[in-house]
């Protein structure tokens, strides 16, 4: 910068040339003049577009990066909040649910139990939400005993309502093949809580449940199954209902009332002595050794499960005597034709192998090895033998699976 005034003007022309005329030094007359001509430089200077870009991208940086820390910062006091009020918890499914699922309900079981078992379950998604809407509907109230058919995933609300209906719990029983009359009654019993000695009464009356005089008691129609009994069923509806899918087997199977009992007395011996694979296959023998009298089993079926029966016994072991003893009325060995009775409830399988037996010439079977339930067939006794040494070495290679 220069030193000079900004114009050539004197005063009088008696003015120093080094003074302002006011008593001011040249420096700071040259100090006021440098400040007005840096103002002016400043007011007059103009940004090139790079540099404003360049200016803009910092200041924008600058501001995303403010935002990127106030985020995260925010994020951790959020998650640290979250985490101790559980304001991220889940509190309640909405809608009816997805998968069926049966539920317990334990004879006095609590409400909080109960709702830490939906919650397990992942039934209900929190417990505590359950129990207040239950509370809150039901103050005075509890949740019967029973199985319930509910859905995995289903609102408080919902779950609430289905237990509270009337008709909604039930006493499950499960009922498995070659399961006896005997053990079919203390299943029921304790599904139910009625006592064992009903269901023995009933067992006799047979003119009850519509079947016929033929047979000695109910054995044989108590149909084998997964059961969901009102709370309040009587023993006689219970047994009722049994008969009842038993009878509907049989029409489905085409079998007229006369042929009852020779289906459910052979469909019952198929039960324990094949496997659902073979059942026909045994039925067929069965038929043949009944057929033909004077074939090589002379008229005899020779059921060990049938002997079993009548002796009260549960093994497939047995001795020659108990196979030549006359008075037990199941002993398939010492009496032709059918045992007096069946000697369990058969399945809709068995009962349709019965039904309709495959057309064979097989005259005997025989179990070889238990585990798997491998069966084999054979036409002629000679050749039956070999199979009964391949079952008595598998015996002996299994101790005490074949006592």
């Amino acid at each position: 910068m220069s030193d000079e005034p900004r114009d050539n003007a004197t005063g009088d022309g008696n003015t120093p040339h080094g003074s302002n005329g006011d008593g001011l030094s040249s420096s700071h007359a040259s100090d006021g003049g440098s400040h007005s001509q840096l103002a002016g430089s400043f007011e007059h200077h103009e940004v090139t577009p790079e540099q404003r870009k360049r200016r803009q991208a910092r200041s924008r940086a600058s501001m995303t990066t403010a935002i990127a820390l106030f985020v995260a910062a925010l994020i951790v006091v959020v998650a640290v909040l979250g985490s101790t009020f559980g304001l991220f918890e889940r509190k309640d499914y909405h809608g009816s649910g997805d998968q069926d699922v049966t539920f317990s309900v334990a004879d006095g079981s609590t409400t909080g139990q109960i709702a830490q078992d939906l919650e397990s379950q992942d039934i209900v998604a929190d417990a505590s939400t359950f129990v207040s809407t239950f509370q809150k509907k039901y103050p005075e109230d509890f949740i019967q005993p029973g199985e319930y058919q509910l859905k995995t995933r289903m609102s408080s609300e919902d779950v609430v309502n289905s237990l509270m209906e009337k008709e909604a719990a039930t006493h499950y029983a499960a009922i498995p093949k070659t399961q006896r009359m005997d053990d079919t009654f203390t299943a029921l019993s304790e599904a139910t809580g009625i006592d064992r000695s009903e269901f023995e009464k009933l067992a006799k009356q047979k003119e009850t449940f519509g079947i016929p005089e033929q047979f000695p008691n109910l054995e044989g129609w108590l149909h084998p199954g997964e059961y969901h009994f009102p709370l309040d069923a009587t023993a006689e509806q219970i047994l009722q209902e049994m008969v009842d899918r038993t009878r509907a087997t049989l029409e489905k199977n085409n079998v007229p009332e006369d042929r009852w009992f020779e289906v459910l007395t052979v469909g019952s011996i198929v039960e324990f002595e094949g496997t659902p694979q073979n059942y026909p296959s045994v039925a067929g023998a069965i038929e043949n050794r009944m057929n033909n009298p004077d074939g090589e089993t002379s008229g005899f079926i020779q059921s060990d499960a049938s002997v079993t029966y009548g002796l009260g016994k549960k093994t497939v072991h047995l001795t020659e005597e108990e196979k030549k003893d006359k008075s037990n009325p199941y002993n398939t060995y010492a009496n032709p034709g059918l045992p007096v009775g069946p000697i369990g409830s058969p399945s809709d399988d068995a009962i349709a192998a019965a039904a309709n037996p495959e057309k064979n010439d097989y005259y005997y079977w025989v179990t070889v090895n238990l585990d798997t339930g491998e069966t084999k067939f054979a036409k002629t006794y000679e050749e039956h033998q070999k199979y009964v040494q391949e079952y008595q070495q598998w015996c002996a290679d299994n101790e005490g699976k074949c006592s």
